[in-house]
C-alpha cells in the first residue's frame, strides 16, 4: 500500500491541478484556451498513468476507483492527441473528478 499511497497523492494532487485550471472557466471559455487545455489534458495523462501503477490487490480492493477508466482516458489521450474530444475532457473533469476525489479521500488518511 506504500507505493499506491504514492501514486494515490499524485491522481489527488493532478485533480486538484485540473480543478484550480478550470475554476471559474466555462465550456466556451476553456475550448478557446489553449495553455489550459494543454494542462488539463496533461494532469489526465499522470492521473491514468498513476493509476496504471497501482497494485493489483489495490485495484481488487478497491471497485470504487474506476482504474480501467482513468488508464483508457490517458491511452486515448497519448495515442489520439490529434483527435482529442474537448468535450470529453471537460465532461470527465466536471462530473467524474468529483466522484473520483469523494472516493480517494479516505484512501488518503
Amino acid at each position: 500500500m506504500k507505493d499506491d499511497k504514492l501514486y494515490l497523492l499524485h491522481i489527488a494532487d493532478a485533480i486538484r491541478d485540473i480543478e484550480k485550471y478550470l475554476h471559474g472557466l466555462d465550456y466556451d471559455e476553456f475550448i478557446k484556451n489553449s495553455l489550459v487545455i494543454d494542462a488539463v489534458v496533461r494532469k489526465f495523462e499522470i492521473i491514468g498513468e498513476a493509476s496504471k501503477l497501482l497494485s493489483n490487490n489495490f485495484v481488487r480492493a478497491h471497485p470504487e476507483i474506476p482504474v480501467r477508466d482513468m488508464s483508457d482516458m490517458r491511452n486515448k489521450l497519448i495515442h489520439e492527441y490529434f483527435g482529442v474530444q474537448l468535450e470529453v475532457v471537460w465532461d470527465t473533469a466536471k462530473n467524474n473528478l468529483p466522484e473520483l476525489k469523494a472516493a480517494l479521500k479516505p484512501l488518503l488518511k
